[in-house]
């Protein structure tokens, strides 16, 4: 699957991008991770800094799939807002789930802040902006939700927005406790951790197939050698859909454009993030060298496969987004653009466990707009069950689920 095209920023302000060797042995391990994205960099990370002999291997070079063309922004409120969540998995389930997502970023901070300075998380806030007037009854509703329940939000009128902003919306929540990151750099991170630090076998341009599942483990092959594990973690992304089909997902198509430098962000609030309630919606984030990444427009993906020039059409009207909410900023020019597969879920909740039908096996599919907190949270999920840890709510994200899960969380 091609997942994604265009010209694309990371790598080219990314200037620590270790490379790993090919398979070229036989391997036995406690562990083997498929994948070197997100959720394949934090499950190593993890579980080689518990004693957990780990292999990771990716057929691409790391951080080279859908990782190249995240756009970093980490938030604890998902696409779903926890009121919606609440009508359709009840309150525990619901206010649970965006507890683990708040816990998910201060994990993800603390695991950062011991990586090189270009891939730490960077603290930001949130403006969830109600796009039309007839959006805000919805809003103060989730704000009253958010308050409720302890998380972090203040309710701003249009009056606040304008004070702060160049432009006018009616109402919008204000959320402290997410963050910004270059998530190319915090892979490389997170992986040169695992290996150099705690031991983790790292492979790249290594292909894996032909699992052969057993009672006491999983043999794999990549080429002409063997990888035996007692424990497989499938972090392969939006790929996972070629090979086992979840109902619940859907792969979309969404596009992004990175601005070149601009001069200085008086007119931008704490350089927060911005989203909206219109779905699709726009977002927009700063970056550490004075860039604005604007993304969004997603659309339904023909045929299953990327257009391959589409994003040079919509990277224009994601510009001119940015020129519109920000007039002093109307000269602003694209350096980068690119179009992308995204994946969703149809109950808002991501893939996160075993499945009947791959013994020995874990998935971790962080699917939806909160990417890579949802892999923060499958990967101390996963981690805590291989060494002992039950953890009874990885239910809730049951790659069976059929009807609402109903967990034991005490």
């Amino acid at each position: 699957m091609r997942l994604h095209t265009g010209s694309y920023y990371w790598p080219e302000v990314t200037k620590f991008q270790p490379q790993y060797p090919s398979v070229s042995e036989h391997i036995s391990c406690q562990c083997l991770i498929v994948g070197g994205g997100m959720g394949g960099a934090l499950c190593a990370n993890l579980l080689s800094s518990q004693g957990i002999d780990t292999v990771l291997v990716d057929k691409r070079r790391i951080g080279s799939g859908s990782t190249i063309a995240n756009t970093g922004l980490l938030q604890y409120s998902s696409d779903k807002t926890l009121t919606s969540f609440i009508r359709t998995f009840g309150e525990e389930t619901a206010v649970h789930f965006y507890k683990l997502s708040l816990q998910a970023l201060v994990k993800l901070q603390e695991l950062s802040s011991h990586l090189e300075p270009n891939a730490r998380l960077i603290p930001r806030n949130s403006l969830y902006l109600a796009s039309t007037p007839e959006d805000v009854d919805m809003l103060q509703e989730e704000y009253e939700t958010l308050t409720r329940f302890g998380f972090p939000a203040e309710w701003w009128g249009e009056d606040d927005i304008a004070a702060r902003f160049p432009f006018s919306r009616p109402a919008a929540i204000y959320t402290q406790g997410d963050a910004e990151t270059n998530p190319f750099a915090h892979v490389h991170g997170l992986i040169k951790q695992a290996s150099s630090k705690y031991g983790a076998k790292i492979f790249e341009q290594s292909e894996v197939n032909g699992f052969q599942f057993q009672e006491d483990g999983v043999t794999c092959q990549s080429g002409k050698w063997s990888i035996r594990a007692k424990h497989v973690i499938f972090a392969t992304g939006y790929e996972t859909q070629q090979f086992k089909k979840d109902q619940g997902a859907s792969l979309t198509s969404s596009f992004v454009t990175v601005t070149e430098p601009v001069q200085n962000f008086n007119d931008w609030y704490q350089r927060c993030l911005i989203w909206e309630t219109a779905r699709p919606y726009l977002y927009m984030r700063t970056t550490s060298d004075g860039r604005i990444i604007s993304g969004g427009l997603d659309e339904h993906l023909p045929g299953g496969m990327l257009e391959e020039s589409r994003y040079i059409h919509q990277s224009k009207k994601l510009l001119d987004n940015v020129h519109t909410m920000f007039p002093d900023k109307s000269n602003l020019k694209s350096e980068y653009a690119w179009g992308a597969v995204f994946g969703g879920t149809h109950d808002g909740l991501p893939f996160i466990g075993p499945h009947p039908d791959y013994p020995h096996c874990y998935f971790l599919e962080g699917y939806g707009g909160n990417g890579t907190v949802y892999s923060m949270i499958a990967a101390e999920m996963i981690t805590d069950e291989l060494t002992g840890v039950n953890r009874p709510d990885m239910e809730i994200f049951s790659l069976t689920r059929t009807s609402k899960p109903t967990p034991n969380l005490s």
